[in-house]
């Protein structure tokens, strides 16, 4: 299974998955003190671990995305190079006003891509895509396997 962190963040899920795309920074997270990375006003990209799931069954690749409180207009599935799915999106800030005292801001915006390189058996021109509350579900058709066609001899004699 590849789960790929987008190039905003996240962290490595498997170091030896052939497919990832993902690279290792050593200074991910650093000189960002916790009570300032969600501070109002700032385009923090803390929602760039939007949370995949990868499942492949036997007739195609099928990922889900948990999205809550976005619309199906503010996220965007692509197909880049022919066999790389990307889902990317933002979440909007709440307006901030003047008057108003924060006491605590946990919920994150930003904007958000994940990337994902499909292996060559998937039919990249005909995914579909659908959002039901909150949760993004892309499927990906596999081209069927070709079973080896077994000819009969008839033995002579």
């Amino acid at each position: 299974m590849s789960l790929i962190p987008s190039f905003f963040g996240g962290r490595r899920t498997n170091v030896f998955d052939p497919f990832s795309l993902d690279v290792w920074d050593p200074f991910e997270g650093f000189m960002t003190p916790s009570g300032l990375a969600n501070a109002p006003g700032k385009d923090v990209a803390a929602f760039t671990n939007a949370k995949v799931d990868w499942r492949e069954t036997p007739e195609a690749h099928v990922f889900k995305a948990d999205l809550p409180g976005l619309k199906k207009e503010e996220v965007k599935v692509e197909v880049e190079d022919g066999n790389i799915l990307q889902i990317s999106g933002e979440r909007s800030s709440e307006n901030e006003e003047k008057s108003d005292q924060w006491h605590r801001v946990e919920r994150s915006s930003g904007k958000f891509m994940r990337r994902f390189r499909l292996p060559e058996n998937a039919r990249m021109e005909e995914v579909k895509a659908s959002m039901e509350n909150g949760v993004l579900s892309v499927t990906v058709p596999k081209v069927p396997e070709k079973k080896p066609e077994l000819k009969s001899i008839d033995i002579s004699g």
